[in-house]
């Protein structure tokens, strides 16, 4: 029997080797003992048929794909980054999981403007997480700090406030954390089944949670729908109405400013920044004018970072969450009202996009413009993506 074939029954066994020191004693006793792990006591998970994360349907009209050829997607790898994910033992103090702060029935986001670490709140709201994958942009946070998806996925667990292994001022380090993991029963055998040995690393930690991250997908909204049945995104789509095809083309067409970067003629622009049909954000953004903070004094400029627009609220309407770094708006139409009329005032890092003839950008949108780009907007979610046990708690309570 294959080692692989063996640890998909639902008895494992895993060799667990234990070295006590007796401090009354000038020797090492050490214990090799086999110890029964039955991952039904744990999981809902079926390891005799995984999830499909490494092939799922994707439409032909998605050709945005930043999986990198080290690290490819495997049912293994993103069981093992669920896992993780959901689990709290990554915080110091066993009270919060990176599923914490990304919520699936917020689209993998936070319905609060601050997520809470186990040190208090974070300086800035935490990013909805779906179709990270198919993206241009490669650096992640809002201010692109992390080079890869990779390096992103363990900087929450280092940081003092949200996980608390930062390694500075009295917090475990990483390394404590990789022990801890060591003792945990169930993960030798999962880091085994995704890459052949039970080692334990931040690589390997950092592999699977990005492969977990980047299955999360969602294809199903009624954009596709129509997407699917048009020969380009600039056609009518058949199954919109005609306020959702309007608010499609003030999406997709660019507007005509006079010399006072006032709009004459045209549509809005958004496509210019978030392009469909993956409406992820163009990686060359600068900021887009939000420059508030949240709980501080003083501006952060540094944000040119966006999520992909899709789901940006559920299908009902209802948001998931605050809308950009700082949460400022709770709805679209904060959103749309923002980009309707810029403020220039103290951003010297605004995209040129947003300053037409280095003035403010002006759209003067009617109230149906607005009603019309929200209800385009609502066409890019999906409903499988909230309720999908493949990307769901795989924890037994």
């Amino acid at each position: 029997m294959s080692i692989k074939k063996f640890l998909y029954f639902s008895l494992f066994y895993v060799i667990i080797y234990s070295c006590s020191s007796n401090n009354n004693s000038n020797t090492d006793q050490v214990d090799n003992t086999l110890i029964p792990v039955d991952l039904s006591s744990y999981f809902t998970i079926d390891f005799t048929a995984l999830p499909n994360y490494a092939n799922q349907d994707i439409p032909n009209y998605i050709t945005k794909d930043n999986t990198p050829a080290s690290n490819p997607i495997t049912d293994e790898g993103a069981i093992l980054g669920r896992v993780l994910f959901y689990d709290t033992n990554l915080s110091s103090d066993n009270t919060v999981a990176c599923a914490s702060c990304h919520v699936q029935s917020e689209a993998f986001g936070d319905s609060n403007r601050a997520s809470i670490g186990i040190n208090g709140s974070t300086a800035r709201h935490s990013m909805r997480l779906v179709n990270n994958r198919f993206a241009n942009g490669n650096a992640f946070f809002w201010d692109k700090r992390a080079a890869t998806l990779e390096i992103q996925t363990t900087q929450p667990i280092q940081d003092h406030i949200e996980m608390g292994f930062s390694g500075e001022d009295g917090d475990l380090s990483f390394d404590d954390l990789i022990t801890k993991l060591e003792n945990i029963p169930f993960y030798p055998v999962l880091f085994s089944n995704a890459f052949g040995t039970e080692t334990i690393s931040e690589s390997r930690i950092q592999q699977a949670l990005a492969q977990f991250v980047r299955s999360i997908q969602s294809f199903d909204s009624k954009y596709d729908q129509g997407r699917a049945l048009a020969a380009n995104n600039n056609q009518p789509f058949p199954n919109f109405s005609n306020l959702e095809n309007d608010g499609k083309n003030l999406y997709n067409q660019p507007p005509v400013f006079n010399n006072n970067g006032m709009r004459i003629n045209g549509g809005v622009g958004c496509a210019g920044c978030h392009q469909g049909p993956e409406f992820d954000v163009d990686p060359n953004s600068l900021n887009n004018g939000v420059i508030g903070t949240i709980g501080q004094l003083g501006s952060d400029l540094t944000n040119t970072r966006a999520p992909s627009l899709r789901d940006v609220v559920k299908q009902n309407g209802d948001t998931n969450g605050g809308f950009m770094h700082n949460g400022a708006f709770e709805e679209l139409i904060g959103v749309i009202n923002h980009y309707n009329q810029i403020n220039l005032t103290g951003n010297n890092n605004l995209d040129p996009r947003l300053r037409p003839g280095g003035n403010p950008q002006q759209l003067n949108m009617t109230l149906n413009e607005k009603n019309a780009l929200i209800a385009f907007m609502e066409t890019l979610s999906g409903a499988d993506l909230y309720t999908n046990s493949k990307w769901g708690n795989p924890f037994i309570d």
